[in-house]
């Protein structure tokens, strides 16, 4: 499988720096645990906006996830140094910016749980929420915060 830094080049991902938005640390450790912070789909082009079933679509939504977990790594990474540190991801936690009746949430986070799997293999196996909201911050479609366990 190789390791993950050859994965996300494989993949054409460039960790971008990771952007803080209040006061908040982007990860913290606890132990062999590290929690990071909701990361929102915010690129290189912009953010991904908007109600998911409304003017966003689940494909989009799904993209925006995985971008979400894209900066969430970015997070970890400047947490603990190298991502090969990581244990196994233990939790996903997606936040869904839904149009009233939308109820795939679940369908949305495949974009963030297929490109976890993709880059740990049996590691990237998580537990998982996805949660519906009425809004979320600057109006982003989707975000995602996670646990991960780390070597000592």
């Amino acid at each position: 499988m190789g390791t993950v830094a050859e994965r996300l080049r494989e993949l054409g991902i460039t960790l971008p720096a990771r952007r803080s938005y209040g006061k908040y640390a982007g990860a913290v450790r606890a132990g062999n645990l590290v929690f990071v912070s909701g990361a929102g789909p915010i690129g290189a082009d912009g953010a991904v906006t908007g109600k998911v079933g409304g003017d966003v679509d689940i494909g989009v939504a799904q993209a925006a996830a995985r971008l979400c977990v894209i900066n969430c790594l970015s997070a970890l990474q400047e947490e603990i140094g190298e991502l090969e540190e990581v244990g196994r991801v233990v939790k996903l936690l997606g936040f869904v910016n839904s149009a009233p009746g939308f109820n795939d949430q679940h369908a949305v986070m495949d974009g963030a749980s297929s490109l976890l799997l993709d880059l740990f293999g049996e590691r990237g196996k998580h537990a998982r929420s996805s949660v519906g909201m009425a809004e979320l911050p600057m109006n982003i479609a989707v975000e995602v915060e996670m646990i991960v366990e780390v070597a000592p």
